[in-house]
């Protein structure tokens, strides 16, 4: 999951530096109690370590496309979060969800700097307004230009991340071998108009008669190696949809005021 800097960047991230004593030396990183890079995302990138606690929040989906990741639904509709208002606060009579690690080590990342080495680096994103030049904040190097405890703990979350990445990918690769993955859709009815619902698309989602056909020695291996749960807390997690239309619609951004005619991973909804 790490990216080349200045590449193809990231979901959030604007710019990419490496992060480096003789530029940063005297920098500090600041800790916000709002989180406006969150504001207008409505799809955040899961690992599959975070599936058991993020299935109580958000549904968790498939992202389209060839190479799917599992992503966090924080709205069902391009640019609305019914979770956080348009400068990152928690909305008000929201309880907190579960806050993605993807979100939480912003703006820091590991990221190549040399497309033919697989190093990574500690990088960050300079447009955030979270690291700089402060008399706040954490310091990023001591004074012998050292890294920090700070950093080094970022460092850390940082690798655990990308260890949880690869571990994903290898779910991916297993749902893909299988052919499990299928072209997602759900109608939602409104209860002001139950005879026109909305279809969302633009999402994967796992076949469950292609899960059932499965050979019985594949499924215990899967509930032995931790597979076979995973599985099962994203196609749990889905009965949250109608959770998350109905929180669309209560903050005045439900898919009447929404274009496009895709929704859920993709973009709005579309009414038949």
């Amino acid at each position: 999951m790490a990216s080349a800097p200045k590449a193809s960047l990231p979901v959030l991230y604007k710019d990419l530096k490496p992060l480096n004593s003789s530029e940063h030396g005297d920098w500090h990183a600041r800790t916000v109690d709002k989180a406006p890079w969150v504001a207008g995302q409505h799809a955040i990138p899961l690992t599959v370590e975070e599936f058991p606690a993020a299935q109580r929040s958000f549904p968790i989906v498939f992202s389209s496309g060839e190479r799917s990741v599992p992503l966090a639904l924080m709205g069902l509709n391009e640019g609305v979060n019914v979770f956080f208002d348009d400068e990152g606060a928690p909305r008000e009579g929201t309880v907190l969800p579960y806050i993605p690690a993807y979100i939480r080590r912003y703006p820091f990342l590991l990221a190549k700097l040399d497309k033919d080495s697989d190093n990574l680096s500690l990088c960050f994103d300079p447009t955030s307004d979270l690291v700089g030049k402060f008399d706040d904040g954490q310091r990023l190097f001591n004074e012998d230009k050292e890294p920090s405890e700070h950093t080094k703990g970022l460092l850390q979350f940082c690798e655990k991340f990308e260890e949880a990445g690869n571990r994903t990918q290898a779910f991916m690769q297993e749902l893909n071998s299988h052919d499990l993955l299928m072209d997602g859709e759900i109608a939602i009815n409104r209860a002001d108009n139950p005879d026109q619902p909305f279809i969302y698309r633009g999402f994967r989602m796992v076949n469950q008669e292609k899960l059932r056909e499965l050979r019985g020695d594949q499924l215990r291996k899967w509930n032995e190696n931790g597979l076979l749960p995973l599985v099962f807390a994203h196609l749990f997690s889905l009965d949250l949809m109608r959770t998350i239309f109905a929180r669309q619609v209560d903050i005045g951004k439900g898919p009447q005021g929404a274009a496009g005619a895709n929704g859920a991973a993709k973009a709005g909804a579309t009414q038949v």
